[in-house]
């Protein structure tokens, strides 16, 4: 009896001690073969990591992995300008880091991070998270990169609530600096520092953030375009003008509405709903009627060819 406490002891005492050990992530598994999802697996792959990105079809990840060796080749053109062997060996060798499938229960059994860039559908990503959670071992560490959803009603879909956090990138990622890693109230301090480690071994910059609506960025930046949507709806000023003001008196790149049409207007529309739906007092997550008019007209921006401005 005293031989299996001790031994019980010994086993508690080890996987406490490992639990506050940081995690050197070697082995990435991102979910979502788009936009985010491709970017993350390029920035991992070209730094080292050993990465696999997951989609639910091959064709969507054979155009994944050919963005993937696009974007490549416009980064090592100003990486490598007057060495084009170099370029070349450095193509290859981010690639030979790089594979994909279409089972991710299959694939994160010997992973040490998972990111998921799919869907912005609670639903659809407790589900996933739920069935990843028995198949990847119990070091394994799971992110989100949502950019409106609550990270702690993700992580409440598994059982490792102390290694899951938020790690949110911008667009497009292998140009993006910005990485907000969100710690909700049952996130370890060792996860959240694997993920910072993690975020500048990548060449990212990280901030922190709670597990707040929109986090840093979009909670500024979103009631911010929306303002300038109603400024417009007002007919206080034109949206060209409105663009040209923002740039040149704030030295933003583009003016809200340019903007608006860049990120997808469907994207905003979904995002305000939900803080609405969650805070409908406050005047900042007002809907609007000109940017829900737009979107059920299907002129979403950039991607449909018609959002705020034409693109044809």
């Amino acid at each position: 009896m005293a031989s299996a406490c001790h031994q019980l002891l010994v086993r508690c005492m080890s996987s406490s001690a490992a639990a506050g050990k940081k995690l050197a992530i070697k082995h990435v598994t991102v979910i979502g073969g788009g936009l985010m999802g491709a970017g993350i697996a390029q920035v991992a792959a070209a730094t080292g990591h050993t990465v696999v990105l997951v989609d639910q079809t091959e064709d969507i990840l054979k155009k994944s992995a050919k963005s993937i060796e696009d974007s490549l080749k416009r980064v090592t053109k100003k990486m490598f300008a007057d060495k084009p062997e170099a370029a070349s060996q450095f193509i290859t060798k981010t690639l030979s880091n790089f594979s994909t499938s279409t089972d991710p229960a299959a694939v994160v059994h010997s992973t040490d991070l998972v990111v998921e860039a799919i869907v912005e559908n609670l639903e659809v990503k407790n589900e996933l998270f739920k069935k990843l959670d028995k198949f990847a071992p119990e070091h394994a560490i799971f992110a989100s990169n949502t950019s409106s959803l609550p990270i702690t009603d993700i992580a409440n879909s598994t059982t490792r609530q102390d290694r899951f956090g938020g790690l949110h990138f911008f667009n497009p990622v292998p140009m993006m600096k910005l990485v907000e890693i969100i710690k909700t109230p049952m996130t370890s301090q060792t996860t959240f520092d694997s993920l910072t480690d993690f975020s500048k071994a990548l060449g990212k910059i990280p901030v922190s953030c709670k597990d707040t609506p929109g986090f840093i960025v979009n909670r500024l930046l979103v009631p911010y375009l929306m303002e300038s949507v109603r400024l417009y709806e007002r007919g206080h000023a034109s949206k060209e003008d409105i663009d040209v003001a923002m740039k040149l008196g704030a030295g933003y790149p583009m003016g809200p509405f340019e903007l608006l049409d860049y990120v997808g207007l469907d994207t905003s529309k979904y995002i305000i709903d939900g803080w609405h739906q969650v805070d409908p007092e406050n005047p900042l997550f007002a809907p609007s009627e000109l940017l829900n008019k737009l979107v059920a007209e299907k002129k979403l921006g950039k991607k449909t060819g018609e959002g705020f401005y034409k693109y044809r």
